[in-house]
């Protein structure tokens, strides 16, 4: 999947247009250069007005030559100046024609060449989605229905594939090995549109490569730092400086250096992408291939991870922003668990990929971390006999997990069952690759008593808002709306399970709750436990003022007759 991704983006170019309307005049010109493949229309803007909206299309040709002989065409716009740097990213302009011999294109090409997709970037609103999910027969079809309309699609992954080159082709020069790995939700299968595109960068991919022994010329190098993470912050400050300067589209660039994986996020205007790239941790590419090879195991997987994550965003257990609450991640680690844990399993445990590599599997990452497992799922000596439907599944998810022990067991991918826990986080999830590690360390105590109840929320939401019998002039909320779709306030959450102090008794003793007058400064609903916390605090003061005066005058009897009672009564005065 990544080489094919890669081969179209190699073939590729990216050009803005004035609108949609622009195309056949673009493929005219283009077939000067070779045929056109397919081609590809959106545009990057929130109006949806014509004028203010920026317009592109992605030209695909038939061979990768094509696209060289269109990109070294282009020339540079004389009236705006600006950094110079030759890109697959260009404008067509309007007007007269540059100078430049253009060959008439064949008709058979011309009527060939068409938009495969208008706007393909475009995000399905909430509204709309509401509307699909709707008018589908069965929870089994709005599941379909989620992910298919939700989804990556063709467009999105060719765009980050475009990102991916971009950033390749500038270093390259120096760095010919160099290769960007995309990872994380743009290549495992569970992407949405708009999700951002990671990357892992390697500017040697062939440093495991076996070399010429009988070479007699070697390279000079450039010492590195002794300490490999200032080493890589270094150059990642760099990259980023190469980035900013030089790559057109790229701005907003971020340098976050000082985390505990240095990264550096920014943003491609043409693309409309976020962009986070790091550097020498191929575990998130092979997590990433893991991930994928899950999905294509069966077909049922990548629509029950979608629709379990969508429930999840709607009832606020996950959140963009960093935190204790359950990551995306870690979701799809409670659905794939939960697919090999039933009595006829749907996926088999990781150890059994492990079993099955090859030799050609081998993977190793730079810290020693055993990546290896089958990638050719066709010799996998696993097959699944369960035909459960995809709503009989999204039920028994909700059903196992509102009885799971998540106090005394953890979830083992590798081994597909439950395990004790090694320590005492709430949530305990084993990375399936750094076993040492908690996938949902992050998650505290509240947040997994959250996921608890609204699982068990789920289940009674699906069993009391079945699909209704169609009559003229209804539209009652069924199936997965019932589980996107409801409110805020009707959510059972743990709060509900405690009742807040009417006050603290420290406000009770604190002087700063007495008004000036004497009187209680603290507002009491009910007057009459007002008058009784007022007697209390009045009584409690008269006792420690006689304790006091008490203490004075034994203390000072006790030191006139010369012995060592006072000091005694004045620690059980403290006693008391």
């Amino acid at each position: 999947m990544l080489a094919s991704r890669r081969a179209e983006a190699r073939r590729s170019i990216l050009v803005q247009v004035s609108s949609e309307r622009s195309f056949p005049e673009l493929a005219k010109y283009c077939a000067q250069f070779g045929t056109i493949a397919s081609s590809h229309h959106y545009r990057v803007g929130a109006s949806g007005d014509d004028e203010t909206d920026y317009h592109y299309i992605v030209v695909e040709f038939s061979e990768p030559e094509a696209a060289d002989a269109a990109i070294r065409s282009a020339v540079f716009n004389e009236e705006k100046p600006g950094v110079r740097a030759r890109s697959i990213f260009l404008w067509f302009r309007a007007g007269p024609r540059p100078k430049l011999a253009v060959k008439e294109a064949k008709g058979k090409d011309e009527k060939k060449a068409k938009l495969n997709s208008v706007e393909g970037s475009r995000i399905v609103g909430d509204g709309e989605l509401k509307e699909l999910l709707m008018s589908a027969e069965s929870i089994e079809d709005q599941i379909r229905i989620l992910h298919g309309a939700t989804c990556l699609n063709d467009l999105g992954k060719r765009l980050r594939f475009l990102a991916v080159r971009q950033v390749e082709s500038s270093l390259q020069g120096m760095f010919p090995q160099a290769l960007a790995y995309p990872f994380g939700s743009s290549v495992n299968g569970y992407g949405k549109m708009g999700c951002d595109l990671d990357l892992i960068l390697d500017l040697d991919s062939e440093a495991g490569a076996k070399q010429n022994p009988d070479s007699r010329l070697v390279f000079h190098t450039k010492a590195t730092n002794p300490n490999e993470r200032t080493q890589v912050q270094r150059q990642l400050e760099s990259i980023g400086d190469v980035l900013q300067l030089f790559l057109p589209g790229v701005n907003s660039v971020r340098r976050i250096l000082k985390a505990r994986v240095p990264i550096i996020k920014y943003h491609h205007e043409h693309l409309d992408l976020e962009i986070d790239l790091t550097m020498n941790n191929m575990t998130g590419v092979y997590m990433s291939e893991l991930l994928y090879l899950f999905g294509q195991i069966d077909d049922r997987v990548q629509p029950l991870t979608f629709c379990v994550r969508k429930w999840a965003q709607a009832v606020g257990l996950t959140n963009y922003a960093p935190g204790y609450w359950i990551t995306n991640f870690s979701l799809t680690m409670l659905v794939m668990y939960f697919l090999q844990q039933l009595k006829e399993p749907i996926l088999p445990p990781i150890n059994k990929l492990v079993q099955n590599a090859a030799p050609t599997d081998l993977r190793i990452t730079d810290s020693q971390i055993n990546c290896s497992f089958l990638r050719d799922i066709t010799r996998l000596d696993f097959r699944s006999t369960n035909r459960s439907s995809l709503e009989e599944l999204l039920l028994q998810f909700f059903e196992f997990y509102s009885h799971f022990d998540f106090n005394q067991r953890a979830i083992s991918l590798n081994v597909g069952s439950s395990i004790l826990k090694p320590d005492h986080s709430p949530m305990y999830i084993v990375n399936p690759l750094e076993t040492t590690l908690n996938v949902s360390k992050n998650v505290n105590l509240e947040e997994t008593e959250l996921f608890r109840i609204q699982v068990r929320n789920a289940l009674w939401l699906l069993d009391t808002h079945e699909k209704p019998i169609a009559t003229e002039g209804t539209a009652t909320e069924w199936g997965l709306i019932s589980l996107f779709g409801n409110k805020v306030k009707d959510r059972i959450t743990p709060q509900m399970f405690f009742t807040k102090r009417l006050v603290n008794v420290k406000d009770i003793f604190d002087d700063e709750s007495m008004a000036p007058n004497g009187e209680l400064a603290l507002d009491y609903k009910n007057k009459m436990v007002r008058h009784q916390v007022a007697s209390i605090q009045k009584a409690t003061r008269q006792e420690i003022n006689k304790l006091a005066a008490g203490t004075t005058t034994t203390t000072t009897t006790g030191n006139n007759n010369g012995n060592s009672s006072g000091i005694k009564l004045k620690r059980n005065a403290k006693r008391r």
